[in-house]
C-alpha cells in the first residue's frame, strides 16, 4: 500500500483560497495594493511583495473572467441563438 504524502499547511491554505476566491474582493485588494505602491512610502522589499501579490491577483481575475466568458458562450450555444459580437465600445455612442 503506497504511503500518503503529507500535505503542507500552505498547500491546504492554497486549496482553501481557490475554493473561496471572490472576484470583487480580489479587485478591491488589488486596488489597495496599487494605491499603497503609488504613494511611494513602501520600502523596496515591501513594494516587490505588493507587486508579486498584484500580479497573482491579476492572473487569477483574468482566469475567472475567461471562465465566466466560456460559461456564457456555452449557455448561448445551448439556447441555439448565438448572437455574440465583438465589443468595440464605440457602438453605444454612434448616434450622439
Amino acid at each position: 500500500m503506497p504511503s500518503k504524502k503529507p500535505t503542507s499547511k500552505a498547500a491546504n491554505s492554497s486549496k482553501q483560497q481557490d475554493n473561496e476566491f471572490n472576484f470583487e474582493t480580489a479587485l478591491e485588494e488589488l486596488d489597495t495594493l496599487v494605491e499603497a505602491m503609488e504613494q511611494g512610502d513602501l520600502e523596496l522589499e515591501e513594494s516587490l511583495k505588493h507587486f508579486e501579490k498584484g500580479i497573482a491577483l491579476t492572473r487569477r481575475c483574468q482566469s475567472e473572467l475567461q471562465n465566466a466568458e466560456q460559461k456564457v458562450q456555452i449557455l448561448i450555444q445551448q439556447s441555439g441563438e448565438e448572437m455574440l459580437t465583438d465589443f468595440t465600445g464605440d457602438d453605444e455612442f454612434e448616434d450622439e
